[in-house]
């Protein structure tokens, strides 16, 4: 039971990272790409009928965390509560600015929430990214189980690592790659030019990029994503679109999957110790609660998926971005 939750865990993080990975890089790329009030427009409603639904597996993965490992989610959010409450908060930023961009009709209205839509999307990116790489890292976890520290400095200074800077701009990467291929694959016209070679360039710059870092680090993570990166820059030079957003997803999956499996059982690293690290039966509920959530798990899950593949398909058709003559 407590490798089957795990794996549900993981394949929850999977699909936050993946499905919200393209909704922040469409967020960033809102000003890059859309020149004008039309085609930023186009831009938006691409993610419009899916970005809430996708937030529903961040909700699920914290969920499954508290119910079925209520040691790892009290370390985790407890040692990291800065950082969570920031990505809360740029989580609603980014929402309102979604949901309040066509109550005006001013054009300076709408710049402003691409703006936030832009700088919240790009900060929830940078912390996301900073947190996967704590996971590496690890928190200085006591024999309680508890992070050591006092203040501020308990919470923020897990986010002053290397690990965490390296998470954070390979996030970036992600993000924008993810986003430049989502729009070239469901846009028509200039935004979907400006995607592919947005796509095309970042793909490439960012397999060199991480080349580097896979050989300087020897880190396995790093080397895969470089091949995935360059593969989707190919195939977007290519204008093979769909194969390109294909590439770059099961990329950022594959991170996920590694970085959750980087320390085996161990869940979280203890910096201090390896004796007080947290393990996945260490840190796991009792049986009778693991059965208790299973029930409920085999219900909702598969609805959950259900309705967002079904949601896919009907919204499935390119968005234009070019101007049609009334």
């Amino acid at each position: 039971m407590v490798t089957f939750w795990f794996a549900i865990l993981v394949l929850a993080w999977v699909l936050y990272f993946v499905l919200e990975g393209f909704d922040f890089g469409v967020g960033m790329l809102t000003p890059v790409l859309g020149r004008d009030e039309h085609e930023r427009g186009a831009v938006i409603r691409t993610v419009g009928p899916f970005w809430d639904g996708n937030e529903v597996w961040l909700v699920a993965a914290i969920g499954v965390t508290f119910a079925a490992f209520p040691d790892w989610y009290a370390a985790l959010l407890s040692g990291l509560y800065l950082p969570m409450v920031l990505i809360l908060l740029l989580l609603a930023i980014r929402g309102v600015a979604l949901e309040f961009r066509g109550k005006h009709s001013s054009s300076r209205w709408r710049r402003r929430c691409d703006a936030l839509l832009a700088l919240s999307s790009g900060g929830i990116v940078l912390l996301w990214g900073a947190v996967l790489g704590i996971f590496v890292h690890g928190l200085a976890l006591g024999a309680d189980g508890e992070v050591t520290g006092v203040g501020v400095s308990r919470s923020l200074s897990p986010l002053l690592t290397p690990a965490a800077g390296l998470g954070a701009l390979g996030a970036l990467l992600a993000a924008i790659l993810l986003g430049a291929t989502f729009l070239s694959l469901r846009t028509t016209g200039p935004v979907r030019r400006r995607a592919r070679d947005l796509a095309r360039h970042t793909g490439i710059g960012g397999a060199v990029a991480l080349l580097i870092i896979g050989i300087g680090t020897g880190s396995r993570i790093a080397l895969l994503a470089a091949v995935l990166c360059f593969g989707a820059g190919v195939l977007a030079r290519r204008a093979r679109e769909a194969a390109a957003f294909v590439a770059v997803a099961a990329g950022v999956a594959a991170s996920v999957v590694a970085v959750f499996l980087v320390h085996g059982d161990v869940v979280l690293r203890s910096t201090l110790s390896g004796a007080w690290s947290l393990t996945r039966d260490g840190a796991a509920a009792g049986p009778e609660a693991l059965r208790l959530i299973t029930v409920a798990g085999v219900i909702v899950l598969p609805g959950v998926m259900a309705y967002q593949i079904w949601s896919y398909w009907v919204f499935r058709r390119r968005v234009s971005s070019e101007r049609v003559a009334s």
